[in-house]
């Protein structure tokens, strides 16, 4: 008999994460196991190493693939960004319904189905979806935001938006945002080949934010759907802070270059610049030589 084929494919990108990979895995597994019902769907994990050089994930994740033959693992050979791989993962898909994830995730019971059957009851409405993310310690991540206006840059740079809800939020109910987080996206994938899948061109940060803009702008709406609840661990394959905060400030000038007015990005320049200049002002004063280093090359990344 021919295997029937799968209704979802959970695209899993790894990058120097085996530990924790293989952790991922192992609550997927174990939530189908333990929570199966008529609605649990049939699926498939497309595992993409990106080219891990700190540790042996490539050989470990492929061995680990050849006991599970609803895994199908992918070895590349150079580092290509998250977008390009996840991009390179749904296009291996042969469900009608993809969940982009995180290798450093955690399922929670039958988080993964709870999203499946409420996504599927309302595919047409809700074209892509993200469930409740929680910390390592179980209290709430922001995980759902507005897009990202000039108000809500300069809250988020200026007012620890996170902190108040106004921009990154995690919501106790069904709610219509602009962006969830990519850490897991749930969606048909022919809603997200029609959307074009992630621009290539951002290696890191900022790829869901582009990806779900330009969905709106389709016509395609996006909700955060609290009662399926996922640890997201965090910056697994990232090292220090330094990094992801360049990130973000070049994730800021390529979402403004790519879909606002020049005014505006000329006003989100001044933002980051600003924003630069006062966090570098406090290194100096308090003497951290980190604030100071970092923010001297974020200065550096807002005139790019």
């Amino acid at each position: 008999m021919t295997p029937r084929k799968p209704e979802l494919s959970i695209v899993i990108v790894s990058f120097n994460t085996r530990k924790i990979t293989h952790q991922c895995l192992e609550s997927i597994y174990k939530s189908f196991r333990s929570y199966k019902s008529k609605d649990t769907p049939r699926f498939e994990i497309i595992l993409i190493d990106n080219a891990s050089v700190k540790d042996d994930s490539a050989k470990y994740l492929a061995e680990y693939a050849k006991k599970h033959k609803n895994i199908t693992f992918v070895a590349n050979k150079t580092n290509t960004g998250f977008g390009p791989a996840n991009n390179q993962g749904v296009k291996l898909a042969n469900g009608k319904y993809v969940f982009l994830l995180n290798s450093d995730t955690i399922i929670l019971k039958d988080a993964l189905q709870k999203l499946f059957i409420f996504y599927k009851k309302h595919e047409n409405i809700m074209h892509f979806i993200g469930p409740k993310l929680l910390n390592r310690d179980m209290t709430q991540q922001p995980s759902s935001a507005p897009f990202y206006t000039l108000p809500v840059v300069f809250g988020a740079l200026f007012l620890r938006g996170d902190y108040w809800g106004l921009t990154r939020s995690s919501p106790k109910t069904l709610r219509k945002v602009g962006w969830v987080s990519g850490a897991a996206i749930m969606t048909k994938k022919e809603y997200f080949e029609k959307v074009g899948g992630f621009d290539e061109t951002i290696f890191m940060y900022m790829e869901e934010v582009d990806l779900l803009y330009r969905a709106r702008k389709m016509g395609m709406n996006t909700y955060f759907y609290p009662k399926s609840r996922i640890v997201h661990l965090g910056s697994a394959s990232s090292s220090g802070k330094t990094f992801p905060i360049l990130q973000v400030y070049r994730g800021f000038l390529f979402f403004y270059k790519k879909h606002y007015s020049k005014f505006a990005l000329f006003l989100l320049r001044f933002l980051l610049r600003l924003k630069a200049i006062s966090a570098w002002f406090l290194g100096s004063v308090i003497n951290n030589n980190y604030l100071k280093q970092t923010y001297e090359e974020a200065f550096k990344v807002a005139g790019q």
